[in-house]
């Protein structure tokens, strides 16, 4: 079954210990599969040289700092002109909540593109599934993907299943989630169609976070739909 990975970065990363270019990127999707990542990285130059590279390998997501006066307009020209598949942005590092008014223009301008913003979840007092609530309210017809689907902690899990449940324009990915049990349940909560495999490589990796999915307890038409058929959908691949 081919894949499609809905979570993944290049670039370096120290606070981890952590690199990855898009050649090794390549090596790995070759080795399990995956017939296309979504990426995002900083500084956004790389990911755009990766898509400009690999346009059939690699889609990208600009990520932007809402607190930066520029970041609507970097939306625009991310989409418009580099053929960017939507936006990642992440509270943790930049010090929000995601339904902080701040990110108010970044998403005015996700919704005029009509693509999905990917926002990190799962670490106080930044990015906890509750502080999605406001913010899926005021933008109903953005696709909102919380990243991680609340992580590691099984309280913010359980959150973010209660959160995504109320509200059918959030979805999930299971990049760094650390029950695979709790995949099957989202699926049968929030249908088959609002759940999808991540690795957030290299900080995590396709060697478990696919064999993760694999063993959650789906059937093969759920698999398909998590492992493939909904980050294509979702981010028009």
């Amino acid at each position: 079954m081919s894949i499609i990975e809905a979570h993944a970065h290049i670039g370096e990363f120290p606070v981890f210990g952590e690199t990855l270019s898009t050649e090794r990127l390549l090596t790995i999707m070759d080795e399990y599969d995956i017939e296309k990542a979504v990426v995002s990285a900083l500084p956004n130059i790389l990911t755009r040289n990766a898509v400009d590279g690999y346009p059939e390998r690699i889609s990208g997501l600009v990520r932007v700092n809402p607190f930066d006066s520029d970041a609507p307009s970097l939306v625009d020209e991310a989409i418009r002109d580099w053929g960017f598949k939507g936006v990642k942005l992440n509270p943790l590092f930049n010090n929000y909540t995601p339904d902080n008014p701040i990110v108010d223009p970044v998403m005015e301008m996700v919704r005029r593109h009509g693509v999905p913003v990917l926002v990190h979840s799962g670490h106080a007092p930044w990015s906890l599934p509750w502080s999605f609530e406001r913010l899926a309210r005021r933008f109903p017809e953005v696709t909102i993907v919380m990243a991680h689907m609340g992580h590691g902690h099984i309280v913010y899990i359980n959150g973010a299943l209660d959160v995504a449940e109320d509200h059918s324009n959030i979805v999930v990915d299971t990049a760094g989630m650390t029950m695979h049990s709790k995949i099957r349940e989202a699926v049968e909560r929030l249908g088959n169609g609002r759940v999808m495999y991540g690795s957030d490589v290299p900080l995590g990796h396709p060697a478990w976070e696919i064999a993760k999915v694999k063993v959650s307890g789906l059937d093969e038409q759920q698999l398909k739909k998590v492992l493939y058929d909904n980050a294509i959908r979702i981010y028009d691949l």
